[in-house]
């Protein structure tokens, strides 16, 4: 195709992605503030020029092909790409700006990424920062964000991201419920204590643990049982007993000395909610520099390298994060 002619069909393909997006003609011009009749005049033009069946229509919505679908791709990285453009060329000579939004896990958004927002927007003045509670799995190639927080030992393809750390899971007490109850020097020994744990599934009370070669499961009690990881780490720091929780809930108050780790030299597994923690975005888009100069806070603080993805999307469901 000749290049004059290629330039000409931007605009159509730009259409095209807004109306793969949208589902429908009307929705789509409203957007984009024409009129269906101009869209579908579009659409049509562009499927002539590409000898191809992009859409198949209907009175009410319509239904990408197989070949709209590989087009549509490539028009999302496109009208992606001219976005950080002209966000690029705004922000020559000057600082970055405009709003980042960044979705993460409750607990890990509340503990970690919350202590890092406000010397962020300290540093950057004119860029705002929305800050997505959720323990939904959001998919950056099709939610409304730019950056996702995910937990996982197994990235989803075709995203890029930078991995920020590890979340293991440790076993805390206060000092007072340990002078009270005592000490214990092995698993085993957990099942005369009282327990903190999750009890959203049977076998939540079975604690496994490993040291080298040896394993022990114990099956733990207690008299409070919470699926939120604030109420276990308050009920331990309250003394209320042993409690089960993710590294960085625990952390300050390890340090601060109001909780102790108990059985430190054996790694306990949690049935979920345990691995490398990443950051995730979409691999082929021209990243905004309000979105670039986030990441690289994040990474500078929590650690992380650029992992590109080549995969198809990620699709979206439930995931299970720390709670």
């Amino acid at each position: 195709m000749h290049q004059n002619t290629l330039i000409a069909l931007l605009p159509d393909l730009a259409v095209f992605a807004r109306v793969v997006e949208t589902g429908n003609f009307s929705l789509a011009a409203r957007q984009l503030g024409s009129t269906p009749s101009t869209v579908s005049r579009q659409i049509k033009r562009l499927e002539e020029a590409l000898a191809t069946r992009l859409l198949e229509r209907s009175t009410r919505k319509v239904r990408v092909t197989e070949a709209g679908e590989q087009v549509a791709r490539f028009c999302r990285d496109m009208v992606a790409a001219a976005a950080g453009a002209v966000d690029a060329a705004g922000q020559l000579g000057g600082r970055p700006h405009g709003r980042v939004t960044l979705s993460a896990p409750v607990a890990y958004a509340k503990a970690v990424i919350h202590p890092l927002i406000p010397a962020f927007l300290r540093q950057y003045e004119q860029i705002d920062v929305h800050l997505r509670f959720s323990d939904q799995s959001v998919d950056p190639l099709a939610d409304e964000v730019d950056l996702v927080i995910r937990l996982t030992d197994d990235p989803p393809p075709g995203l890029a991201g930078r991995r920020l750390g590890t979340v293991r899971w440790v076993l805390c007490a206060s000092p007072r419920y340990l002078r009270k109850r005592g000490v214990p020097a092995q698993p085993r020994e957990l099942a005369g204590h009282d327990c903190l744990f999750l009890g959203e599934v049977p076998d939540d009370n079975r604690w496994r643990f490993r040291r080298g070669a040896q394993t022990q499961t114990v099956a733990v009690h207690g008299r409070y049982i919470a699926n939120h990881v604030g109420a276990r780490l308050e009920g331990a720091l309250g003394g209320q007993g042993i409690a089960a929780l993710p590294d960085f809930a625990a952390q300050a108050a390890l340090q601060a000395g109001k909780l102790v780790q108990v059985l430190p030299d054996w790694d306990f597994h949690a049935r979920a909610y345990q691995g490398a923690v990443w950051l995730l975005y979409p691999p082929k888009r021209v990243l905004p520099p309000k979105v670039r100069v986030l990441i690289d806070y994040l990474a500078m603080h929590l650690g992380g390298q650029d992992v590109a993805g080549g995969a198809p999307p990620a699709t979206r469901a439930r995931a299970a994060w720390p709670r």
